[in-house]
């Protein structure tokens, strides 16, 4: 039996929704500031791709971070902190979603024409369930909706582990990586799909490697917009994915691409089974 795309696994913000992945980036910027701590959205974006409890401890550890927290706090953060900060965090991440809860261009098109393949869609996400509760509606009111998803807490381990791609697979009922694409814009996304030795598809543009919003991007002169759009790519590169693409509006030749070199016996080179 032959071996073909059966199901492609999107990350959300900046691969789905909310281009340049905004969300986010404010919702922590806001969080810190809450806490008399000055950070950039640059430094918000570190850590970007992993569960939300991960990443704001993660932003704690960053130097910069660390000395603020010490001089307002006397001493190095903990666990308890991180617990509080994220109870904090989550109604202004609810916030920001509804603010950036829109399709990146060309999402909803490409839906539908992967249901035409019968090809599943699913998702993985350091959203918590909370959250990914609030953004389902809105993607499917835009006409993008997932067949499967896991979440922030929903398996032991998050990225870039691979246990929400398996978990996905066994909703779907599909066993063998080959058959699978992930789609991210971020390293641990990108890692993830590694880790289940399914193809990796990175997104450079419209995601957190470029994150600008498409407003932000389209007011750069054609030339500065261009040299910005190929540093993110090269960027992209860099964390080695199979392919990279500058948005999902660009994905259906790559799913082409990956079912000729299946067709050719070929292999991700990310595949370890």
């Amino acid at each position: 039996m032959k071996t073909w795309v059966k199901a492609v696994i999107f990350d959300w913000a900046g691969t789905t929704v909310d281009y340049g992945s905004r969300a986010p980036m404010g919702a922590f910027v806001k969080l810190f500031q809450s806490e008399g701590i000055k950070m950039t959205i640059a430094q918000a974006r570190i850590p970007m791709g992993i569960n939300k409890w991960d990443h704001i401890n993660a932003l704690l550890s960053l130097p910069e971070i660390q000395t603020q927290w010490l001089k307002i706090h006397g001493k190095s953060h903990t666990d308890v902190d991180v617990d509080r900060l994220l109870d904090i965090f989550v109604p202004m991440n609810k916030v920001s979603i509804l603010e950036c809860g829109q399709l990146i261009p060309g999402v909803a098109a490409l839906a539908k024409a992967l249901r035409e393949r019968d090809i599943k869609i699913g998702s993985t996400t350091g959203y918590t369930r909370e959250l990914l509760d609030l953004l389902l509606p809105i993607a499917k009111e835009q006409g993008y909706e997932v067949d499967v998803f896991s979440y922030s807490g929903d398996t032991t381990l998050g990225r870039p582990s691979a246990q929400m791609m398996i978990k996905c697979a066994r909703q779907l009922g599909l066993e063998n990586p080959l058959s699978f694409i992930k789609v991210d814009d971020t390293q641990p996304g990108i890692e993830e799909g590694k880790s289940f030795g399914c193809w990796t598809v990175g997104v450079a543009v419209s995601g957190n490697t470029l994150g600008l919003s498409l407003e932000e991007l389209e007011a750069f002169p054609v030339d500065e917009a261009d040299r910005l759009k190929n540093v993110a790519r090269v960027n992209m590169q860099e964390m080695q994915p199979d392919f990279v693409i500058d948005s999902v509006a660009d994905l259906l030749p790559v799913i082409d691409e990956i079912n000729k070199r299946l067709d050719l016996g070929q292999k991700p080179n990310s595949y370890n089974i």
